[in-house]
Formats: structure tokens, C-alpha cells, sequence
């Protein structure tokens, strides 16, 4: 940062200010996590993993986790979103690697973990593109048409039990894949099975449930801006306001809504899944609220009661 350049922009999270924007063009992201690099048979689960770049204009790249299998062994492939409020955070941080190694190991699962690009560098809707491009990566390795041939997928991956997840402002991205996959398909005919959404990140011009804050009195309101300056209809873009006739084609067969009574987005979950509920979805829909946490509680306490049994909720998830 120059000694002349001054501040232009900065947005808080819970923890404090989350980014600051400098009229040299510099930005710092303070709470961002230590980038860490993958591993092969990590220590502690076994779990190994390696980076891939799926394309280079745009460049989007992943994290791909294999846990320990039985040869030939077929299990559930799950591409995850991480959060971050759209302008902060990675998917090769400290603290998603860890939750990835762990998930993968406990769940089974093949992970690929999208590092999609930012905001403000680049303004929404950059990053579902790229996540709408990672998930064609991971289908494009399915049956006798596969035009990839990554092996963890084409010789562990059960097609037919694909699932999106991610927390947060991943979430909010797994939600508009099973929406868009409602209406476009992936490649070789594979389909979304399941979505796991916790703690989304969704706002709208109205007030939900005990909600108090409007308009630029609440920090979702003022992110949105940020991170989407030109966003057709504000915080009512469907985007970011889920809750409307899209619900109706959401492309898989069932959802979990995580939600934590101390965390200030339970609202608009508990918003998101009354919609689902209400909606003419014909899939399975599933409700977990951890009343006595906050948001991301299983990324930030991993070890503690409330963060297990979240992880083993959707462990059974995955399996059913």
C-alpha cells in the first residue's frame, strides 16, 4: 500500500473488519485463513489430496480429497463451496483443508472443494459461473462419453450419489447450482442427488422472522453491494432472495438446511426451508438446528460435542 492511498471501502464480519479496499488498488482480507498446501496419506485421517486447475480463462481450480478406500471401491462424490461472504476465504485455507480431510475421512466421500474467484477483484456473478464450470469438470468423468479422467473420480466416484454443499456464502452457491441444474444439464446425464445447506447466506428488501435491521442497518444488506454493485433488483435478486418460483425446479432429490439459533443469519434459513416447504419441490427436505451455537460453529470448534454430532447428521445424510 502506497503512502499516499487511501481507504475506499471496508466490510466487517462478526469477528471485525473482514476486508479493506485502497484507492491504489491494494486489498486486504484480514481474517483470512493460512493458505495451506494438499497432501498425500495426510497423518491423522489418511486422507490424501491434490490441486487441479479445471480452467484458465477464467482460471478455477479445486482441492480434490480421497480418503482411504478398498480397491474399486464406488462412494458418494461431493463438490463443496466454500464461505467467505463472496469476498474472502479459500478453498486451500488452513481451515477448509482440515474440514475436508476431516469430512472426507468420516463420510467417505470424494470431495472437490471449488476455489472460485472474488469479489471485489471480480464482481458477482463470477463465482457461480465457476462453480457451475467445476461441477461440469466433475460430470464430465462419468460413463463411456467422459472427456476427463482424473482418476480418484473415474475409478472412485459413484455417479449416481453426486452431492453440493458448502456453508455460508457457500451455501448460498450450492443453492443456485440445484436451482440452474433444474433447468440445464450436466454433462453425460449425471444429476444432483442431494444438497447440504448450512447456514446460508440470503437476504431480501423484507424483514423474516425476528429480524430487526433494513437496508443498510444490516451488514447482509451492505455485503450484497459490495459484492454484486449492480445486481438487478438489489437484495431481491434471486441470487440472493431464494424464495420464489425457482424453488419449484430445484434440480436434486433432497435437502438439509443447517441452521444455529445464535447465529445471525438462523432466520433466513429457517426462511429458505419454510419456502422449500411450501414450494411445489417434490423432493426430501430436512431441518438441523444446533440451538446454543453460532454461524460456522463446526468450521471454527470442529472438536467439540455440538460440531460431531452436526457432522454425523449429515454422514447419515450422505449414506440414505
Amino acid at each position: 500500500m502506497v503512502a499516499n492511498s487511501t481507504l475506499i471501502a471496508e466490510i466487517p464480519n462478526q469477528f471485525g473488519i473482514a476486508i479493506r479496499v485502497f484507492s491504489d488498488g491494494t486489498i486486504e482480507r484480514p481474517f483470512n485463513s493460512p493458505i495451506v498446501p494438499p497432501t498425500l496419506h495426510d497423518p491423522q485421517t489418511g486422507v490424501s489430496s491434490k490441486d487441479l486447475v479445471i480452467s484458465h480463462d477464467p482460471l478455477v481450480s479445486l482441492r480434490l480429497y480421497l480418503p482411504k478406500l478398498d480397491d474399486n471401491q464406488k462412494v458418494p462424490i461431493f463438490v463443496y463451496f466454500h464461505g467467505g461472504a463472496f469476498y474472502f476465504e479459500s478453498a486451500f485455507s488452513r481451515v477448509y483443508h482440515s474440514h475436508c480431510n476431516t469430512f472426507a475421512s468420516q463420510a467417505k466421500v470424494i470431495i472437490a472443494s471449488v476455489e472460485y474467484r472474488l469479489a471485489p477483484e471480480h464482481s458477482l456473478p463470477a463465482c457461480y459461473h465457476d462453480c457451475w464450470e467445476a461441477l461440469k469438470w466433475v460430470a464430465s468423468h462419468f460413463g463411456e462419453n467422459a472427456t476427463h479422467a482424473e482418476p480418484w473420480l473415474t475409478e472412485n466416484g459413484d455417479f449416481s450419489r453426486v452431492f453440493v454443499g458448502g456453508n455460508s456464502a457457500g451455501a448460498n452457491i450450492a443453492h443456485n447450482m440445484v436451482v440452474r441444474a433444474g433447468s440445464e444439464d450436466l454433462p453425460n446425464g449425471v444429476k444432483i442427488h442431494g444438497a447440504v445447506i448450512t447456514h446460508p447466506f440470503f437476504h431480501s428488501s423484507s424483514l423474516v422472522g425476528a429480524e430487526t435491521l433494513k437496508g443498510e442497518e444490516n451488514i447482509s444488506y451492505l455485503i450484497w453491494n459490495f459484492v454484486y454493485p449492480s445486481a438487478p433488483d438489489g437484495v431481491d435478486n434471486p441470487l440472493f432472495n431464494p424464495v420464489g418460483p425457482a424453488l419449484d425446479e430445484i434440480g436434486c432429490s433432497k435437502i438439509i438446511v443447517c441452521v444455529a439459533g445464535k447465529d445471525r443469519l438462523r432466520e433466513r434459513g429457517i426462511w429458505y426451508h419454510e419456502g422449500l416447504k411450501n414450494s411445489g419441490w417434490q423432493g426430501n427436505l430436512e431441518l438441523f438446528e444446533e440451538t446454543d451455537e453460532g454461524h460456522d460453529y463446526q468450521l471454527l470448534k470442529p472438536d467439540t460435542e455440538n460440531a460431531t454430532k452436526l457432522i454425523k447428521r449429515l454422514l447419515s445424510f450422505f449414506q440414505e
